[in-house]
């Protein structure tokens, strides 16, 4: 993405969720919704690289380049997402 994208910053990928559940932002998918996720053809097993049916909460940090974490915020509920240009706005007020 990061490549495709010509971004000049880091994205992570976190396969399995690995990461995401360290920091406690993963919940694993009911089964209906799982049902309704196979009726658009989406296996998300297959995205995370295992067996687990999870998703990481809707997150996100600004961490500068001495690993300190300048601002981050999580929601549990999956469709509560933060608006990009207040992530920009972030991002610039951590600069």
């Amino acid at each position: 993405m990061a490549t495709q994208n010509k971004l000049g910053f880091d994205v992570l990928s976190d396969t399995g969720n690995a990461l995401a559940r360290q920091l406690g932002l993963v919940f694993e998918l009911p089964e209906d919704l799982k049902k309704v996720y196979m009726g658009f053809d989406v296996n998300l097993s297959a995205y995370n690289g295992d067996d687990s049916w999870t998703l990481p909460m809707p997150a996100r940090f600004i961490i500068d380049e001495s690993g300190t974490i300048r601002f981050a915020e999580a929601h549990p509920d999956y469709i509560t997402r933060p608006e990009p240009t207040d992530t920009l706005d972030k991002l610039r007020a951590a600069l």
